[in-house]
């Protein structure tokens, strides 16, 4: 009576131990999940033309900004506009004058998970300031630029400037990265500096001319000008590629070598079941289960003999 009284109970706790074994098997073979892959399109800006001016009245005790801009975007865009006038209080009786007119004035700004680029086109075009309205402070047959930063590649910055060059009515050549000073008696000085680029590892920049400007025109209630203009600049920056995807660590495979027999299981049992990926789990829960049974019969012998 005894005996069938704590023989139970060891039964039950080395089966719960060997379920044990074989449920923490499949948990050990649990990878990690695979992470979402990500990209950055990166990023591109394009603009015709961009002022950054102070324009002095006549009495001299109030200056009025002049910051516009033609065609600026940024990616994913396109604009093509090839006429930007501005009004300021205090300048042509309050009426609107025109800052630039072209026959072509186009930008676009565009990305992509491999390639983001900003380009600029410019075909004759004529920019006045306040206080100018019949003289041109600078007039270009032809103005391109253009950024493209390709992933995986060096980013690229390339601007030109073609044909003839008019800078306060006079004809000039300009230097690729030098500066040309044009100076007009009574009417002021503009110093232009041609194809201005810059590149890093990820970003370029491109400006085909920049403009410093200081003119005192005298005219429309207008004493001075002062400031600068850029024109057909570009920018970009790389995309960055995706995350790939991580891999599931595996588990090293089991070994199926046949086990040595042991004086509880006959060799001729293990060659006729073979190994398998459970062959371990199986393993430690009939180690578990032998010494249960082992340690129940030692004990209902014991109160046997006792008895």
């Amino acid at each position: 009576m005894n005996g069938n009284t704590f023989r139970l109970p060891a039964r039950r706790c080395a089966t719960a131990a060997a379920a044990t074994v074989l449920a923490a098997g499949p948990v050990t073979l649990a990878g990690a999940g695979s992470a979402h892959a990500t990209a950055d399109h990166g990023r591109a800006s394009a603009s015709v033309l961009r002022t950054g001016l102070d324009v002095s009245l006549l009495n001299k005790t109030v200056n009025v900004p002049l910051a516009v801009s033609l065609n600026e975007v940024q990616a994913p865009r396109s604009a093509e506009q090839t006429a930007l006038t501005a009004r300021l209080d205090g300048v042509n009786g309050g009426k609107p004058f025109s800052v630039l007119r072209a026959d072509v004035a186009k930008s676009a700004a565009t990305t992509s998970a491999t390639k983001a680029e900003g380009t600029v086109t410019l075909a004759h075009a004529r920019i006045h300031v306040p206080g100018l309205p019949l003289l041109s402070l600078i007039e270009v047959d032809q103005v391109t630029s253009r950024a493209t930063c390709e992933a995986g590649k060096p980013p690229a910055a390339t601007s030109d400037v073609l044909g003839a060059v008019t800078v306060l009515g006079k004809r000039v050549t300009l230097t690729p990265g030098g500066t040309t000073s044009v100076q007009v008696p009574g009417v002021g000085e503009v110093r232009v500096d041609l194809s201005h680029r810059e590149t890093t590892s990820r970003t370029a920049a491109a400006t085909a001319l920049r403009l410093k400007v200081s003119v005192n025109p005298l005219k429309l209630n207008v004493a001075e000008v002062e400031g600068t203009l850029t024109l057909a600049r570009t920018t970009c920056e790389s995309p960055t590629p995706a995350e790939r995807p991580s891999t599931p660590s595996t588990p090293p495979a089991p070994d199926t070598k046949p086990q040595a027999a042991t004086a509880a299981e006959p060799e001729q049992d293990l060659a006729e079941t073979g190994g398998s990926s459970l062959t371990p789990y199986l393993a430690g829960g009939s180690a578990v289960l032998l010494a249960a049974g082992g340690g129940a019969v030692a004990l209902a012998r014991r109160r046997r003999g006792r008895g």
